[in-house]
């Protein structure tokens, strides 16, 4: 009696392992794309307007949130119910914008390497905020994970030669914005009325940003359209690189909502780590901003601090 062995992988399994693969690829090169240009325009091109380019990130967000949910359809539309989750989605905004505002200041001043050390952060202010403005507790192991996230970015801006301390306040300040973000969201869209998807939290969350960082960039970066277009005669590729970035902006918030789709959470915990150390490499390379042991050192411990938190937390949840 023969029996058939069955194919060790069908089709459809490769099909979908290759739809997965050309995600996270398009996650990866969007995210390190825009992070890569956001320092080259700020930092090497003389585009010294933060607020200005977070409102173009904003705008091209609001534009092509737009055109994917309503017209395309690559989700349902989530309409908002009420006045009050307006108002919440606004403060959301808010946060968001301050965020994002922050991270681009910092790119003027800090290398992307470091920033991206510092930015690893995010779990312990995300852990911090949930305990102060929720009294969520997570079990000992995991606040002890935490103790290397901190101490490796205290390690690395000891050992960072481009150290800069209005960079670096920007940069925690940013990163202390985005765990504050989820923590908010967690709290103020918390009913299953309320509940948004990330891509229409993005689609309302937009134009509300470019209605606050347009008159913030009109005060704050008063000379910006004329900057901008001499900088537009000067150089060809101006206007080119200012779409493509602001279009990244778009695919990075695209992309991350369809890998987290498509994976389980650890998958994404590991692969969000890798992606901040292939950022640093890759900006190392290209901007050859000088490096030590000692930086290197502290990032690193940074990072495995982040593994052994999400790991600390899916076993004691």
């Amino acid at each position: 009696m023969s029996s058939t062995q069955p194919p060790s992988s069908s089709p459809s399994s490769k099909k979908q392992t290759l739809f997965i693969t050309s995600l996270v690829v398009l996650w990866y090169s969007s995210n390190i794309g825009v992070l890569l240009l956001n320092k080259y325009l700020l930092s090497n091109y003389g585009f010294k307007f933060p607020i200005f380019l977070t409102m173009c990130h904003m705008s091209a967000c609001a534009f092509l949130s737009y055109i994917s949910i309503v017209f395309m359809k690559l989700v349902p539309l989530q309409p908002i119910k009420s006045r009050p989750q307006l108002l919440k989605i606004a403060t959301l905004s808010v946060v968001f914008c301050c965020s994002v505002v922050g991270g681009n200041i910092s790119l003027r001043y800090l290398p992307v390497s470091f920033n991206q050390a510092v930015g690893a952060t995010t779990p312990f202010f995300t852990a911090l905020f949930a305990y102060l403005m929720t009294f969520k507790r997570e079990a000992w192991v995991t606040y002890a994970a935490l103790v290397p996230v901190v101490a490796g970015v205290v390690i690395a801006s000891g050992g960072e030669p481009g150290f800069h301390w209005f960079g670096f306040i920007m940069c925690i300040s940013a990163t202390a914005a985005r765990a504050f973000k989820s923590v908010l969201q967690g709290i103020l869209l918390s009913s299953e009325g309320e509940k948004l998807n990330s891509m229409n939290l993005l689609l309302y969350m937009s134009p509300i940003a470019v209605l606050v960082l347009v008159p913030a960039a009109l005060v704050m970066e008063p000379n910006v359209l004329e900057v901008t277009l001499s900088l537009g005669r000067q150089h060809r590729y101006m206007w080119l690189l200012l779409l493509v970035n602001s279009t990244m902006a778009y695919s990075a918030n695209l992309s991350n909502f369809l890998v987290t789709k498509h994976t389980s959470a650890l998958t994404l915990q590991v692969l969000g780590n890798a992606k901040g150390a292939v950022a640093v490499v890759i900006s190392i390379l290209l901007f050859r901003n000088p490096v030590t042991v000692v930086g290197i050192a502290g990032y690193t411990m940074t990072v495995l601090g982040v593994v052994a938190y999400g790991e600390a937390k899916r076993r004691f949840r």
